[in-house]
């Protein structure tokens, strides 16, 4: 089955490393131009230059910070310009880590802002900066990649954060579904990024198996994986989803959502 993506126009924000990356490589493979964001422009220069090597697509890199209006309405801009327009906008920004962070008395205001500033109030400004251009087009994909934190307890700001991207998918889904717009949230569980790595080497010698172990297929998830489902929610083939929330963590035991 192919998902019809040859042609489309996508941004990646968070889209120089791990699962962001992933998706950006993911997209261009079946045919779409991707624009891949973020504050680090030599990760960025890289992960295009990467991306275009082994696609042959259309790969731009952005610097830009999803924390800050001005930067993400330039963001927009930069790659209207490039492309045309935008079909398909990936919200992957985020600060890290917020599962590993400080403790409830150890969080202060400034980090506890700066975390929700990036994820929750930094998915919102994109949607709002694209949104104009996807109703133009009258037809537009909008995935925002949150976490299992939205459904489990493992730190404050993680749920807080994952369960605000929950509710922001849905209100926006509704609002623009009217226009051809479909809108889900993707919730990667631990997935075998740079970061996951460096985690489970800092473990002391000896002691219990990495985080994401106890899944049901028995094994931490890659991030083409979660790319591969990030994927066919951006293409025209997913016009029965939207406002949804999709879970992307290799299943977990015993637990029942619906």
């Amino acid at each position: 089955m192919g998902l019809e993506l040859a042609g489309k126009r996508a941004i990646v924000t968070g889209g120089g490393t791990g699962i962001g990356r992933a998706i950006a490589e993911e997209l261009a493979r079946e045919g779409a131009r991707v624009a891949i964001a973020g504050r680090r422009e030599d990760v960025l220069d890289q992960a295009a230059a990467a991306i275009r090597k082994s696609t042959g697509a259309d790969v731009l890199a952005v610097r830009a910070d999803t924390g800050d209006d001005d930067s993400v309405r330039a963001l927009v801009d930069t790659v209207r310009t490039a492309f045309g327009s935008v079909d398909i906008l990936v919200n992957n920004a985020a600060e890290q880590p917020a599962q590993h962070g400080p403790s409830l008395h150890d969080a202060d205001d400034a980090w506890f802002q700066r975390q929700l500033n990036t994820k929750v109030i930094g998915y919102l400004r994109t949607i709002r900066a694209v949104a104009p251009l996807l109703v133009e087009n009258g037809w537009g994909r909008i995935i925002n990649v949150s976490g299992t934190g939205s459904r489990s307890t493992v730190s404050v700001i993680g749920s807080v954060r994952n369960a605000s991207v929950t509710a922001l998918t849905k209100n926006v889904a509704d609002e623009l579904g009217p226009h051809g717009i479909n809108v889900t949230v993707v919730h990667p569980g631990p997935t075998r990024t740079e970061r996951y790595t460096e985690l489970v080497e800092a473990r002391a010698p000896g002691s219990a198996a990495g985080p994401g172990t106890n899944t049901v297929i028995g094994r931490v998830i890659e991030p083409h994986e979660v790319a591969w489902v990030v994927a066919f929610l951006a293409s025209p083939r997913s016009v029965a989803i939207t406002g949804d929330g999709v879970f992307a963590g290799g299943g977990v035991p015993g637990s029942i959502y619906y």
